[in-house]
């Protein structure tokens, strides 16, 4: 198979696997009534996801390594399909939870052998447009997944079956084969499969910074389509968790532009502002409110505040860049599912209303904490 060919499957794998990841969140309270449980249920099976997925990203982060970026992304295909597949024969709480177990390692696989298998076939001297052809795809995918499944409901219906679900099961099997046969471009290596984060100096504010940031983007994707049921908006939530990546994406240009310190306090300024518009989306009933607050939110979580993290959390450390970033990765997925659990045991016990105003009081102190931390160290730092 030629290279250019190879190339472009695969980016539409990359598309694919994180397509799968969100498909299912139009449905989330569907599964919970139809297995009678509550919000806490539902962010424990979302947070499932990460559970599957750091795992894979710490003790198998030298697979593809090992035997090749080839079939890690054929395994992690195979993994979404059954995942999907799942929750098609047996529609509930049990099988949503071993999906996104399932999506986690999915993706875990993927993450560790895509960017870099595309930067083999590009060469390294485009290296970066190989990185942001593998941001375009994924990013495009996670948000698209949800978006496809709402608009299928839309014409459908309520069914555990949507268009969205069947097309995947048609799709990904013949690619998942075909991914086997893309072209050779790497040279197996006798490394580790262990690789253990690291922690670079100096980049503790952007660790948080990301965690804070990333936990609001998990609160609109766990949390939000089940205020949305409650409203009877349910047609948005596709377009919210759409809203909630892509936007993110199309920021990257602007926060290329900055300094990592501006990208900062722009992103949390952004996650503040978002979540703050999306409470009082929810309180006067408006989706439009909670579109925009949405975006505001995604442009720091996927934009500023992403970039800013993954830049100085790279060039830290460059010989232990892959781990520095998976540190990187720890305080994001942290942020992203314990946050939300939390918002899921407050929100059966009180609404979830209250659950995401206590939530955004939280994210503010937080917030403010973190920068007066931040400027005390530099003042001490300064002093030295």
């Amino acid at each position: 198979m030629s290279t250019k060919v190879s190339i472009i499957l695969l980016a539409i794998a990359m598309f694919a696997i994180t397509f799968a990841v969100n498909i299912q969140t139009p449905l989330y309270s569907q599964y919970a009534s139809m297995s009678n449980v509550g919000t806490t249920a539902v962010t424990l099976a979302f947070a499932a996801y990460v559970l599957g997925l750091m795992p894979t990203l710490l003790f198998l982060g030298g697979l593809s390594d090992r035997v090749g970026r080839r079939l890690p992304i054929s395994i992690a295909l195979f993994l979404t399909i059954v995942a999907t597949f799942l929750l098609i024969l047996y529609p509930g709480w049990g099988s949503l939870f071993i999906s996104r177990l399932l999506l986690g390692i999915g993706t875990g696989l993927a993450t560790t052998s895509g960017t870099a298998y595309m930067t083999e076939l590009m060469g390294e001297a485009k290296a970066d447009k190989a990185a942001l052809l593998v941001t375009s795809m994924t990013s495009l995918g996670f948000g698209s997944g949800a978006l496809a499944t709402s608009i299928s409901l839309k014409f459908q219906g309520t069914t555990f079956t949507p268009y969205s679900y069947e097309a995947f099961i048609a799709f990904a099997p013949v690619l998942a084969i075909i991914t086997l046969m893309m072209s050779k471009a790497y040279t197996r290596k006798n490394v580790s499969m262990l690789r253990l984060p690291t922690f670079p100096a100096g980049t503790w504010i952007y660790g948080i910074a990301i965690a804070i940031a990333w936990s609001t983007t998990g609160m609109i994707i766990g949390v939000i389509p089940l205020e949305l049921e409650r409203l009877a908006l349910s047609d948005w939530t596709g377009m919210t968790v759409f809203l909630a990546v892509f936007v993110g994406f199309l920021s990257q240009p602007l926060a290329r532009c900055l300094s990592n310190e501006s990208s900062l306090r722009i992103g949390f300024i952004l996650t503040f502002l978002g979540f703050v518009v999306i409470v009082i989306g929810v309180n006067y009933v408006s989706p439009s409110l909670i579109l925009i607050g949405t975006a505001l939110t995604s442009a720091s979580s996927y934009g500023f505040i992403y970039l800013a993290a993954l830049f100085l959390f790279s060039s830290k450390d460059p010989h232990n860049r892959a781990r520095s970033v998976a540190g990187m990765f720890i305080y994001a997925y942290v942020g992203f599912s314990l946050p939300v659990i939390g918002s899921g045991v407050i929100a059966d016990l009180f609404g979830n209303e209250k659950a995401l105003e206590i939530f955004l009081l939280f994210q503010i102190i937080a917030i403010i904490c973190s920068l007066i931390t931040w400027r005390i160290f530099a003042k001490i730092r300064k002093l030295h």
